[in-house]
């Protein structure tokens, strides 16, 4: 197995049934849009995947690997579950070198180790909308984080990991461009408004008409501090009491 339509196939074959999305794309296209600090550290062509997660994935992946494995007590339960499924895709290739590089993921400096919106972007999977994407923008001096838009899910995803085949050189890989959801500049700066001033309240997911949203339960758990989600947890019944960390 050595094409990158091989590859993508049993990836999405392993990742596809529990709610998550892959693109591919090349490192070069990465490190290209970047400063050097932030580069990938493999040659340009090498073949590279984001992972996202959609809505479905918190019933298709979360909630049955919460009945079938004891959480670590200092870990988050949705980093294990995202974890365990990159391990189990990373089964499919035994004979190949695979790098799996998560979104909680920083260097000993705390700079992340991939910045997955721009990964996101690049692979065609989500419009990352900054503030160089509204001309004349209304914001003065304040800082303005951009986010990514999925064509489908408008902001209701996540984006989880990028992994890396280092031995696998696609200099012939296609570059898809991501949908841009929203040309228009009044839309741009509600979306990154609602984002940057009000992000709690979760209005800039509904930026655009979403396909699948967050259940109930899960717009609940992402909504829950974190020190207080194994309580909750417990409270569905849906773990064993673990020692406070």
């Amino acid at each position: 197995m050595g094409t990158h339509v091989e590859i993508q196939g049993q990836l999405q074959g392993a990742l596809q049934p529990y709610g998550f999305e892959i693109y591919p794309f090349q490192v070069g296209w990465y490190n290209g849009v970047l400063d050097p600090v932030f580069h990938l550290p493999y040659p340009g062509d090498s073949l590279a995947f984001v992972v996202l997660s959609a809505p479905s994935m918190f019933e298709k992946a979360f909630q049955p690997f919460l009945t079938q494995q004891k959480l670590q007590s200092l870990r988050d339960p949705v980093d294990q579950c995202v974890s365990h499924h990159m391990a189990l895709a990373k089964e499919r290739f035994p004979s190949l070198k695979v790098d799996v590089i998560y979104d909680y993921e920083l260097h000993p400096n705390r700079r992340p180790k991939v910045l997955m919106q721009t990964a996101a972007h690049v692979s065609g999977a989500a419009y990352y909308y900054q503030r160089k994407d509204v001309p004349e923008d209304p914001w003065g001096q304040r800082k303005m984080f951009g986010v990514c838009v999925h064509p489908r899910f408008g902001g209701w995803f996540a984006i989880r990991a990028v992994l890396v085949f280092p031995g696998v050189l696609v200099p012939g890989l296609e570059q898809v461009q991501p949908l841009d959801c929203l040309p228009g500049r009044e839309d741009r700066i509600r979306l990154l408004e609602n984002f940057n001033f009000n992000w709690r309240d979760g209005k800039y997911r509904d930026v655009l008409p979403a396909e699948e949203k967050y259940s109930a339960d899960q717009t609940l758990y992402f909504a829950t501090p974190p020190a207080e989600r194994r309580k909750l947890l417990e409270q569905w019944g849906q773990e064993q009491p673990i020692p406070p960390c």
